[in-house]
């Protein structure tokens, strides 16, 4: 304790000496303070890190301003807190309104201001001019015994790793800037500045930065207390600022920031908005080497790996980083105990984990660059970069999901974007070097006299998918390097080469499948491992005669494997994670490009080992998928060294908890002994019903998990060879948990079976060769991980293995601990010695065979009935929406007699409550009261409480959507258009118009007051009739951002149901399929998915925005964020939601039960404050009235009805949704079935009448007399008091549905409120909108232009709201015309309408003109730009990403270029712009756009109408095609004379009259046609006025 005796002798003494806090003068010694000497060793809890990982959750604004041709500046800090103030409206704030998520800057120390106010450094640095000091920045606890405790730390870390104390200064800050929530949580502030100590040799540079970085690391390690203590920054190079404080607050709250002396070469800035809103400082960023906007998709499965590398290392990582584990030149290691230092990853936020690897990786001797280009790689890398990233693919999986990373070490400033390009990353270059990157183009010049005018502007650029930039802060001349230059100069290096050739890789290709046989006892094996008649007949044969997964509809009704009466494999207790607000789904099939299954096996080297040339070389072999065939597992096993362990046992001697201890021991041992290769195997197996197995999930997962904790998992791979697959989720969730590759042996051999005929002059089931339906099968099992994958976000096989991307719901954590450690799981379930029940059940049946019709013994899989429900008496799984139930509902809505009626419905009702239980409701009871409540309850204000779900016409007829709205509208409840616009005919009553506009509708109850319009209308990611009067006549508008049948998955509409009504009310053409990408775009990200919010309150203020997501652990602190955005109603689906067609693996396996859901979002919204400012509303196999009133008491508000609805307007449950084959036309577009729909309205409103007559009677039985008062009410829940599921008694439901509300700071007992609340005002200062100015009687429009920043939002959107509102009630209105410069923030011109003509002297950002709905709008640069003569108009950026997004009508002209995603889902706009980035007119369904310059990748993928011209004037064929989906589109080029040249010529002189572009003119004086290819999908091929070739002018004119 040499340096803790030394400072307390030193404190007091002198002024010049090292200073201590004041509180520290009564600091107790070590052994008086709680916890002192119990040094926190390196561990790493998986279960820990994994809640952290669901509830700490961030996007944000990010950006960084820089001197790249001068040094340190003032106007570099000033521009930067303006750049981090105008991206205020892209953070959060906690519910006090002040308190913000987090706001920070990162800079070069400003040792100037340390001085004036620390005359220790002052005297220290005029000593000693040329040392190099260090500055820890440390958040203390404000207890006065933890900081005690922590400034003794300080000085004892500094004792151990080589440091002395020359000062410690409190940073001056004014608290009285927090909010409540900040305050609760603040820390103090302090630097701690730092020298080498006088008997350590000098340390260079780099040798500092690692010695500070150990220094950090020893310090947190050696924290003993409770109490949260962190270091926010240790270098010598760099400072970050940062807390729980808006933008504008922060240079107010550290006032260091506005001292005049405060300047640097550079300033990152951030400000966070975070999904979980208790106050966490320390999450706040910067953090120590990045600052990072987006959402690590893949977070879990790079954690896990980490901590297999730090435990594989024999020490901590971050002492092998500091040359610990070899030579020590700058005695980094003579400091350091690895086992005192903390964890490398930990229990934070993915941002800060990515910057502890990224840290760790470049004090291990990397450059910054190289470490991040490792850690993200770009999907398709160039020619000359491609041995980097060969090198290190085994090494280090991708941290892959959106990110724009803003990145410095202090020798270099820069930024990287991931490599699907998914967060905005604007650049401005000046002519002196100054250079600004944002979130936002502007942000730096706004409020900011500091930066040089436009008319010093050099370029505008930005950064696409994979690309990156740099300054170098170190070269006399600084420099910016583009992203190009970086990578060259990365790749460059020898290096790599070098390290290629130590390495020893075997390619193995797809190779031809092996002929597979299908034993006489392989039906046996197969029943023994699970399978079930359905899962060959409707999953395995799809796959195999196809190539492709089987689709189904109708959502999951059966009970929940814990539940059910039937056993099932391991897999089905696991539900699939997905993507939703926090971060984006991907497209596998349209952005497939960004996807990979590559899979590399054996020992891995490390990483941080290759950096300091540790490791001597390994055996690898890459296969292309992890579905391998048999001859592909021989030549894997030829080359590594194999062991293989049987997975099967013997239950009289062993217990399935004995043998999987017994296989992961083998499997540890068989590393231990030099294999690389470990295969899991139950290829021994016989039915002979005296031996068991290991299923082949727990079996891996066990071995994976004690292969991390004996600290060989990088030295191995696992790969599991089993009969037990048949489904892609078995796959994935196999990899999931550790499987690097699997050989579904059984499969296989299934395939055979059905390409082989049965016996002769009979067909096989699938008409395709034995080897062809091999590789059908293949080919599905990896379309359908790579469907699974992109569900969650994750682009990369490497990162999603391990990675343990789901949720367990049925097993006991005695099982979870083992074989699934980190495993959320909430509700227990089965323990192993049930578990081994099951699989002996099934094992057993497996042994027993009946006769065929000669008597002759046969043995035939059973049908359980888990995909269709089986007819009474067959003994199949009970489904609660079976047709037998429909029947019973049936009965009851179409009896005229009410007494009658209610028994009908009372029979239902029994029906669904004796069969089984379905969800984990059924599982609980009510708890009634002595009394019941004498009350008179309404059943009006109940059914007002009710909405049907989000089902579309096309999806369902036009004559069942229709009279479910009427009938909603008849209860005061709500129907939902489901996506695909809405006929404005809906909007009015049927009055007199019966036997005209509504005679397509049959049924008799129809009146004249009848109407037919959708109360909640969808916008979601097709955008499908998505205009501005459709959004502005809506009451509530949904987002939805997830459906419970397929969360995270797109969809489409196929060809044969859009007839010519679908096609007009969704600009679509008659017959063309219509695809609905997955939710992308504008509502993956909190902070865009509050731009939408803010979009459409800009549009119509006065509607309700409800946000449809999943259950799925961490859905509370997702709704937190959701209500923080402006959201009014927050809808909470279950798993078991239904779909007009997804596919069978989805409807089972994707989402959480709807309990789980509701309970935490309503408990964390509750004690987060949040709860008051939104509606809860719950949907998920909502039936009866006791369904209600139990969500009701768990929370939720209002009740979505989705299946029952349809069952209710005539739906048998026949389960051909997805055929079009309805036989009673609900869900079908054919005219004759169409027919058969009875369409009475009356039927729907009986059956809602019947539900709130069964819920008052309910609440009054309670002692409540109204719903309202039920809301929350879980201590009038109770588990069932006879609770006894067939498998297990140990599923606990109680624990987390029914958990009391923890009181905290914000906490406050929630009462529903009478009525819904009106809509939420705009997030934005005094909720005022930039329209407000000439929106409004008497306001009037100037003819000057107005001046926009960033933060003017949704310009213009008002006003075509407003436009589009009169002109529904006075018909024709005046045209307008505005004229902006400057740079106009987020969605500009969203939904603008034909009475508007707009033009933009500036730029813009993301959004331009989403949703366009007939304007004529115009962008072009500063004039004053463009006379300087080095600005370029089309080589510089213009616009943002995805704009045009969904329009729908008019024209859109832009002299510059765009981000990426322009014109997606265009359905009709004309637009010319003069460059694009990758996925140009994705989705497009119609219009024309024409692109002056060069295109990225992925053009007119997903295209199914409308055409566009890309202009290629090196007429190279070849590279055109290289940028298309040419399976969407084809290219032709276009000639002179024809119809396609004269679009073009028409387009660029309506562009160079709106712009005055320089480039239009120059084209229109230089016609050649043949610099034009036209991008066409099929359905436009022949159309006349699209045609390519002169001569086709006389065919159009014949043709009209």
């Amino acid at each position: 304790m040499k340096a803790v005796a030394l400072a307390l002798a030193l404190h007091g003494v002198s002024a010049l000496l090292p200073a201590r806090p004041p509180r520290a003068a009564s600091a107790l010694s070590a052994a008086k303070v709680p916890g002192a000497n119990q040094r926190v060793k390196n561990t790493y809890d998986l279960k820990t890190i994994e809640r952290t990982l669901a509830t700490e959750r961030d996007a944000c604004g990010v950006g960084f301003v820089a001197e790249s041709a001068a040094g340190p500046s003032r106007r570099v800090i000033i521009a930067a807190t303006a750049a981090c103030d105008a991206n205020e409206h892209r953070g959060g704030c906690s519910s006090d309104c002040v308190s913000g998520d987090g706001a920070g800057i990162m800079t070069q120390i400003p040792w100037a201001v340390y001085e004036n106010d620390t005359p220790a450094l002052k005297k220290r640095r005029e000593e000693n001019p040329d040392e190099k000091l260090g500055v820890a920045t440390l958040f203390v606890p404000r207890d006065p015994e933890a900081a005690a405790r922590a400034s003794e730390l300080a000085y004892e870390a500094a004792s151990l790793t080589g440091f002395e104390v020359v000062a410690w200064r409190d940073l001056p800050i004014d608290p009285s800037i927090c909010g409540e929530a900040a305050a609760a949580g603040r820390p103090d502030f302090a630097h701690v500045i730092l020298a080498t100590a006088a008997d350590v040799p000098e340390r260079d540079p780099r040798s500092l930065e690692r010695a500070l970085y150990l220094y950090r690391r020893t310090l947190s390690g050696l924290w003993d207390r409770e109490e949260e203590f962190y270091i926010a920054s240790c270098s010598h190079k760099t400072v970050v600022y940062k807390g729980m404080v808006q933008s504008s607050a922060l240079k107010k709250f550290y006032l260091d920031l506005a001292n005049e002396l405060y300047v640097s070469q550079f300033a990152i800035y951030h400000r966070r908005f975070s999904t979980n809103t208790m106050p966490r400082w320390s999450l706040a960023q910067p953090f120590r080497q990045i600052a990072h906007n987006g959402e690590i998709n893949t977070i879990r499965g790079n954690v896990n790996w980490m901590v297999s590398r730090a435990l594989a290392a024999g020490a901590d990582m971050g002492a092998v980083a500091a040359g610990c584990s070899s030579d020590d030149p700058d005695r980094s290691c003579e400091f350091v105990d690895p086992d005192q230092l903390g964890p490398v990853v930990a229990s934070k936020s993915d941002s800060a984990n990515l910057d502890a690897s990224l840290e760790l990786y470049t004090r291990a001797g990397r450059t910054v660059d190289e470490s991040l280009l490792l850690m993200m790689p770009p999907a398709i890398p160039k020619p000359e970069e491609k041995l980097f990233f060969d090198l290190h693919a085994p090494l280090q999986e991708a941290w892959d999901g959106p990110a724009a990373v803003c990145y410095s070490d202090g020798d270099v400033v820069g930024a990287r974007l991931d490599r699907n390009g998914l967060r905005p990353a604007r650049i401005t270059r000046y002519r002196d070097g100054f250079v600004a990157l944002s979130s936002e183009t502007g942000s730096h010049k706004n409020s900011c006299d500091a930066v040089p005018p436009d008319s010093e502007i050099l370029e505008r650029t930005r950064l696409g998918p994979g690309m990156m930039c740099k300054i170098d802060l170190v070269k006399s001349d600084g420099g910016y390097y583009d992203d190009a230059a970086v990578k060259a100069q990365v790749a460059a290096n020898p290096k790599w080469t070098q390290e290629l050739a130590r390495q020893k890789r075997t390619i193995v290709d797809n190779k031809p499948a092996p002929a597979y046989t299908y034993g006489e006892d392989d039906t046996r094996i197969q029943a023994a491992f699970g399978w079930g008649s359905e899962d060959v007949d409707m999953q395995v044969l799809a796959m195999v005669a196809s190539g492709g997964e089987a689709t189904h509809c109708m959502g999951a009704d059966a009970p929940l494997a814990a539940m059910s009466t039937f056993a099932h494999a391991a897999y089905d207790y696991f539900k699939q994670r997905h993507a939703q607000v926090t971060n984006p789904p991907i497209d596998p099939i349209r952005e497939g490009h960004v996807m990979t299954t590559d899979v590399w096996l054996g020992q891995r080297p490390n990483c941080v080992d290759v950096a300091l040339e540790l490791d001597a070389g390994a055996d690898l072999v890459r296969i292309e998928t992890p579905i391998m065939h048999q001859a592909e597992l021989d030549e894997v096993t030829s080359v590594l060294s194999t062991t293989t362990v049987s997975t099967v046992y013997d239950p009289s001697t062993e217990s399935l908890e004995e043998a999987v201890k017994r296989i992961s021991e083998e499997s540890v041992q068989a590393v231990k002994d030099g294999a690389s290769l470990v295969v899991l195997s139950d290829k021994t197996f016989e039915p002979t019903g005296d031996k068991l197995y290991v299923q082949p999930l727990i079996a891996v997962g066990a071995s994976h998990h004690a292969l991390i904790s004996s600290g060989l998992r990088m030295s191995a791979s696992l790969v599991v060879e089993t009969a037990q697959i048949w489904s892609t989720h078995h796959v994935a969730t196999l990899i999931g948990y550790g499987a690097s590759a699997v050989h579904p042996y059984m499969l296989f051999r299934v395939a055979t079976q059905l390409t082989t005929p049965p016996a002769e002059g009979k067909k096989a089931k699938a008409a395709v060769e034995s080897n062809v339906g091999i590789e059908n099968a293949r080919n599905a099992l990896k379309a359908g991980v790579l469907k699974i994958m992109s569900k969650i976000g994750i682009s990369t096989l490497s990162s999603y293995h391990g990675a343990q991307i789901f949720e367990c719901i049925g097993l006991h954590p005695e099982v979870v601990d083992v074989a699934f450690k980190g495993t959320a799981s909430r509700v227990g379930g089965l323990d192993f010695s049930e578990l081994q029940k099951e699989t002996a059940s099934l094992v057993k049946d497996s042994a027993y065979g009946g006769l065929d019709a000669d008597d002759v013994k046969v043995f035939k899989l059973s049908n359980y009935g888990f995909i269709n429900a089986l007819q009474k008496g067959r003994g199949g799984e009970e489904h609660a929406n079976s047709p037998r139930v429909a029947k019973l509902l049936h009965a009851s809505v179409r009896e005229d007699d009410p007494v009658e009626r209610k028994n009908k419905y009372n029979d239902f009702v029994k029906e669904l409550t004796e069969t089984a239980p379905f969800g984990l409701r059924d599982l609980l009871q009510f708890k009634w009261a002595e009394t019941p409540a004498d009350a008179d309850i309404s059943l009006r204000e109940i059914t007002e409480r009710f909405v049907t779900g989000g089902m579309s016409l096309g999806a369902l007829s036009r004559e069942t959507h229709e009279s479910l709205a009427m009938a909603m509208n008849r209860l005061g409840a709500a129907s939902n258009s489901g996506e695909g616009g809405e006929d404005k005919v809906r909007n009015d009553q049927v009055g007199e118009n019966r036997d005209t506009t509504w005679k397509h509708l049959r049924g008799k109850s129809i009146v004249k007051e009848d109407i037919a319009q959708s109360q909640i209308r969808q916008v979601a990611s097709g955008r499908f009739g998505v205009t501005a009067p459709y959004l502005a006549a809506a009451a509530q508008i949904e987002i939805k951002v997830a459906q419970g049948a397929k969360p995270g998955e797109g969809g489409q509409l196929p060809g044969q149901k859009v007839d010519s009504y679908i096609a007009s009310v969704r600009a679509a053409t008659e017959g063309v399929t219509l695809i609905s990408p997955p939710p992308h775009h504008d509502i993956y990200s909190i902070e865009d998915l509050a731009q939408l919010i803010f979009d459409l309150k800009a549009i119509n203020p006065k509607a309700r925005i409800s946000v449809k997501l999943v259950s799925i652990i961490g859905i509370g602190t997702v709704a937190c964020g959701v209500a923080k955005a402006g959201a009014d109603v927050i809808q909470i689906s279950g798993h078991d939601g239904g779909s007009g067609a997804a596919a069978i693996s989805s409807i089972k396996h994707a989402g959480a039960p709807v309990e789980l859901g509701l309970a935490e979002s309503h408990t964390t919204l509750v004690e987060n404050g949040l709860r008051d400012l939104v509606t809860v509303r719950a949907d998920g196999g909502v039936r009866t009235g006791a369904d209600v009133v139990k969500l009701a008491l768990l929370g939720a508000e209002e009740f979505g009805f989705g299946t029952v609805a349809m069952v209710a307007a005539g739906c048998v449950m026949a389960r051909v949704c997805h055929t079009n084959n309805c036989p009673v036309g609900v869900a079908t577009q054919k005219e004759k079935l169409r027919a058969r729909v009875r369409g009475e309205p009356e039927d729907v409103t009986r059956y809602f009448e019947s539900v709130a007559e069964e819920t008052a009677d309910i609440l009054k039985k309670l002692g409540l007399k109204s719903l309202r008062e039920a809301v929350g009410r879980i201590d009038l829940l109770e588990l069932l008091d006879d609770l006894s599921l067939s498998k297990t008694t140990r599923f606990d439901v109680a624990t987390t549905v029914l958990k009391p509300i923890e009181k905290g700071l914000f906490t406050q007992d929630f009462v529903a409120p009478a009525e819904p609340a009106p809509s939420r005002a705009l997030l934005c200062p005094a909720g005022i909108h930039f329209d407000d100015q000439y929106v409004g009687e008497g306001k009037t429009i100037s003819k000057e232009p107005y001046y926009l920043v960033n933060t003017d939002r949704a310009v213009g959107t008002r006003l075509a709201g407003d436009i589009a509102r009169r002109q529904r009630a006075e018909g024709k209105i005046q045209p307008v015309e505005l004229k902006y410069t400057g740079a106009a923030g987020q969605s500009f011109m969203a939904f603008a309408v034909s009475e508007m003509k707009v033009s933009l002297e500036g730029d813009a950002n993301d959004y331009v003109c989403k949703g366009l709905s007939g304007a004529h709008v115009s962008i072009f640069p500063p004039r004053e730009a463009e006379a300087n003569g080095v600005f370029e108009a089309k080589n510089s950026v213009i616009i943002g990403n995805t704009c045009l997004y969904g329009a729908t009508s008019g024209k859109f002209f832009a002299a510059g270029q765009s981000g990426d995603r322009f014109g997606v889902r265009n359905s009709g706009v004309q637009a010319v712009i003069e460059g694009a980035g990758d996925h140009c007119c994705e989705y497009m369904t119609n219009g024309v756009v024409l692109v002056l310059g060069p295109t990225g990748i992925n053009v007119g993928s997903g295209m199914t109408g409308g055409v566009a011209y890309l202009y290629d004037p090196s007429v190279n064929d070849d590279m055109i095609a290289g940028r298309l989906k040419l399976t969407n589109v084809k290219p032709r080029r276009v000639q002179d004379g024809s119809p396609a040249a004269d679009t073009i010529q028409r387009l660029l002189r309506e562009h160079h009259e709106a712009t005055a572009s320089k480039h239009a003119k120059h084209l229109l004086e230089n016609f050649d046609a043949s610099h034009f290819c036209q991008v066409v999908p099929p359905s436009e091929e022949d159309k006349p006025h699209h045609a390519v070739v002169a001569d086709s002018v006389e065919e159009m004119a014949v043709s009209r």
